[in-house]
């Protein structure tokens, strides 16, 4: 069984996000996974989405600048309860976010971790072990999974990464299925400009940000000029030397032995 396989089978429910008993609810239906059922599914890059407020916010978000996830929670119920009408299927939203775990950082990340969980988000984590540990591939084999037999009645991935997302999703929604893209306008041209994908920036969600993102778009300098922040800093270049090096020897010695 792939660790793919192995991602908890649960769904984001009313009574999950809101905290209340919600009566409406059939615990056969939630649980039971009755036949017709299609998933609702949000993906959440993390990497790529910190990255992006990092360089909105030229450094870490204060409290009153990071993403709301119980407002987020909201819409994605809202927008499976859109999808649903007339659907003639049961409708399940799921939302998970996916994480790299630097070495040391984890009685940092944890709490971060376990309020997700608590909202009723998923969490895919993995180690951060060097520059390829990323977690692009979990992403695209999670929604591979969730897709295989029509199992996709819509899907919502908040990532900027055009490189990795645009054309599997395009290929989603050749299918007939709706796709959203979530993520800052800033970072996400290809999917702004796209003619099957729909863009929605975050900021324009119900309650994501507590305040208004001080944002500098180059349509829109003031008078006085901006500073535009790097997206990554200057020694990520040494690291990313280190590892071709690495990549170059182990080549090296596969062609030697």
């Amino acid at each position: 069984m792939s660790t793919h396989d192995e991602v908890p089978d649960t769904v984001l429910s009313v009574a999950d996000v809101l905290g209340v008993a919600d009566e409406s609810v059939d615990p056969a239906h939630v649980n039971g996974k009755p036949n017709g059922s299609r998933r609702v599914l949000l993906v959440w890059d993390a990497p790529n989405l910190d990255m992006g407020l990092g360089a909105i916010l030229g450094g870490r978000p204060t409290a009153a600048y990071r993403p709301r996830f119980d407002a987020l929670g909201r819409w994605l119920l809202a927008r499976t309860s859109e999808l649903s009408v007339g659907s003639g299927h049961l409708l399940e939203p799921e939302a998970t976010v996916f994480t790299n775990i630097a070495a040391g950082s984890a009685d940092v990340v944890r709490p971060w971790v376990e309020a997700l969980r608590n909202v009723g988000f998923a969490v895919f984590a993995k180690p951060k072990i060097d520059e390829d540990s990323d977690v692009d591939a979990d992403m695209l084999a999670h929604i591979d999974l969730r897709a295989r037999n029509n199992g996709l009645a819509g899907i919502m991935v908040a990532s900027a990464d055009g490189q990795a997302f645009r054309e599997p999703l395009e290929r989603v929604a050749a299918s007939g299925v709706p796709v959203q893209v979530l993520g800052f306008r800033e970072h996400a041209s290809w999917a702004v400009a796209s003619e099957t994908l729909e863009f929605i920036d975050l900021e324009d969600i119900p309650g994501v940000f507590r305040e208004p993102l001080p944002r500098v778009s180059l349509d829109s300098l003031p008078d006085e000029g901006a500073w535009l922040q790097p997206f990554r800093p200057l020694s990520a270049l040494l690291s990313s030397r280190t590892a071709d090096l690495a990549r170059q020897g182990e080549s090296v010695r596969q062609g030697v032995s």
